[in-house]
C-alpha cells in the first residue's frame, strides 16, 4: 500500500476518535443541503502486476484484461480523500458499504492510460438513515469512459420508512462451490486493495467495532463471485450487488446462480446450511450485458 493511500486511510478514521474530531480541520460540517465534492487523478497507468496480484487474492484466472471489478482499486483511495474533507458530513468509519453497482463499457487492459474521477453529491433518505452514492469514472486518457461504479454507503441515523432500502435483487439457494476462508483473507486483501479498515484485518481491533473477529470486505465477496462467470460474460457487463450479513473470518460461504433472461445470471453469497433450513444471505447480485 503507496504512503499516501495509508495517510489517507488515517485521515478519513480520524472524525471517528472521540475527542480529535472536534478539532479545527477534522471537525465534520453539517451538510448545507448543495453537497458535491470531486477528485480527478488523470494519467494513470493500469498496473499489469498489481492487478495480477488481485486477480489471485479474488480467484481469478489468468487473461489479457484486468478483471471486471479491478478498476475499482483505482478510485478507491479517491473515494477516503472525499469521506476526509470537512465538507463531508460522516466520519469514514460510520459508512456501511450496503450496494455496489459497476457498469462496464469495454475492457480495461494492463498498460493502458487512464483518467480517474471520484464524485459525491447530497445523500438520499434509507429507512435506516441516509445513503451517499459515491461515483466513480475510469476513461481513456482524455477519451471515452470504459468503467463506471456506483458505491452506495449508509450512515446509520433517523431515517425514512417509506424511503426506498437498496437494490431489488433475487434470492438464488446455493447451487455451487462452499469455499472455505481462512482468518488471514481480509489481510491479504488489504495489502492489495488498500483498504485496511480495522473491522477487516484482526479479531481484537474488529471487537472493537462490535464484531465477534475480521469479517471479509464486501468487495472481495463480490469479485469472488464474478470470478466464478466472468468468462462467460462480455466485456461489456454490468455487475449489481447488494451485501447483506457480513462474512466472518475464517468462516465458509456458499455460492449459488441460476442464468437470466437477458443474457446474464442471479447470484448469491450465503453461509452454508443444513438442507431445508433458511439460507442467511451474505450477498446478492445480478449480471447481465451493459445496454448500449
Amino acid at each position: 500500500m503507496a504512503p499516501h493511500a495509508v495517510a489517507t486511510l488515517a485521515k478519513a478514521a480520524l472524525p471517528s476518535v472521540p475527542g480529535v474530531s472536534l478539532l479545527p480541520g477534522v471537525r465534520k460540517e453539517p451538510s448545507s443541503g448543495h453537497l458535491l465534492l470531486v477528485r480527478r487523478r488523470t494519467g494513470v497507468v493500469v498496473d499489469a502486476d498489481h492487478a495480477a496480484r488481485y486477480a489471485a487474492v479474488c480467484g481469478f484466472p489468468r487473461k489479457d484484461a484486468v478483471p471486471l471489478p479491478y478498476p475499482h482499486l483505482l478510485g478507491f483511495d479517491l473515494q477516503l480523500a472525499l469521506m476526509s474533507e470537512p465538507g463531508f458530513p460522516a466520519p469514514a468509519l460510520g459508512l456501511v458499504h450496503v450496494d455496489n453497482v459497476i457498469r462496464s463499457h469495454t475492457a480495461v487492459l494492463p498498460g493502458q492510460v487512464v483518467d480517474i474521477e471520484v464524485r459525491v453529491g447530497e445523500p438520499r433518505p434509507h429507512p435506516r438513515g441516509r445513503i451517499f452514492d459515491f461515483e466513480t469514472v475510469v476513461s481513456h486518457e482524455g477519451g471515452d469512459v470504459v468503467w463506471e461504479e456506483t458505491s452506495s454507503y449508509l450512515h446509520r441515523g433517523s431515517g425514512d420508512e417509506a424511503a426506498p432500502r437498496g437494490l431489488d435483487l433475487a434470492e438464488v439457494p446455493p447451487s455451487g462451490a462452499v469455499w472455505r476462508l481462512d482468518a488471514g483473507l481480509g489481510r491479504r486483501y488489504a495489502a492489495v486493495a488498500g483498504d485496511w479498515n480495522p473491522i477487516h484485518v484482526h479479531p481484537l481491533t474488529a471487537k472493537a467495532f462490535g464484531f465477534p473477529r475480521a469479517i471479509a470486505h464486501g468487495m472481495w465477496t463480490m469479485a469472488r463471485c464474478v470470478a466464478t462467470f466472468e468468462n462467460r460474460l462480455p466485456a461489456a457487463t454490468t455487475v449489481e450487488a447488494s451485501f447483506r450479513k457480513p462474512v466472518l473470518l475464517p468462516g465458509s460461504v456458499a455460492f449459488g446462480s441460476r442464468p437470466r433472461g437477458d443474457g446474464g445470471l442471479d447470484f448469491s453469497l450465503s453461509r452454508p446450511a443444513a438442507p431445508g433450513a433458511d439460507p442467511t444471505w451474505h450477498l446478492l447480485g445480478r449480471a447481465f450485458p451493459t445496454p448500449d
